[in-house]
């Protein structure tokens, strides 16, 4: 069986500067600490980031907006994080403010190979500008483009050595949206099993769409 294994010395070769990240997490709960570390470490820049928030100044991908790594974010809010608004207003990072559910969408569209998805959230709203829009049986939409990314990073309560996943509780959040629509995931695992040891129906994101596990420390 070929190992997934990656240490976090090597998270470094999938990173360059301009890439686009997707992140799982709610507020910082979900985000894989560890491998937003070594996003830092490895002094890429200029990165987008895709996620339902920026959580904190010190927790989730906060660190990676505090240290100037980001020209652009395209998530659902920013007002945990007051450093993420003092870079939007300043002109130092773009901010695409998306509804927290088509913002899922769009991030599923993508996994699942959609050209999009119709919505009428944003309607009548500077959400809808430069958008297209669509009538189905009478009723007005908004097309909103699936969200892809260059890499994910999920974080797992626990996976076994293929890469099947559960996670924990609220950290379930966007984590299994993300993997599906990356073309490289990295899954950092807080414990790690041997294959069968998670069943076929208690696996939330199947091994398929993994491709690199970050051992626990």
């Amino acid at each position: 069986m070929k190992t997934k294994q990656l240490s976090l010395s090597d998270v470094k070769n999938h990173l360059w500067d301009g890439m686009t990240i997707m992140f799982g997490g709610f507020m910082g709960v979900g985000t894989p600490a560890r491998l937003v570390q070594a996003i830092l470490d490895a002094g890429v820049k200029d990165l987008t980031i895709i996620g339902n928030d920026t959580a904190f100044v010190e927790t989730g991908v906060g660190p990676l907006i505090t240290h100037n790594r980001v020209k652009k974010v395209i998530t659902s809010h920013i007002g945990t994080n007051p450093e993420t608004g003092k870079k939007m207003i300043a002109g130092e990072i773009e901010v695409e403010l998306v509804p927290q559910g088509t913002l899922a969408e769009r991030i599923r569209a993508a996994g699942a190979g959609l050209g999009g998805v119709l919505t009428p959230t944003g309607l009548g709203t500077v959400v809808e500008e430069g958008k297209q829009k669509i009538e189905v049986n009478g009723r007005e939409f908004l097309l909103e483009l699936p969200l892809e990314a260059d890499l994910a990073i999920v974080e797992a309560k626990t996976a076994d050595k293929l890469g099947n996943l559960v996670y924990e509780l609220a950290a379930q959040n966007f984590n299994p949206l993300v993997a599906l629509a990356a073309k490289t995931v990295i899954v950092e695992a807080n414990n790690v099993v041997e294959v069968g040891a998670i069943t076929p129906d208690a696996a939330i994101t199947p091994a398929a769409l993994i491709d690199y596990i970050v051992y626990p420390a």
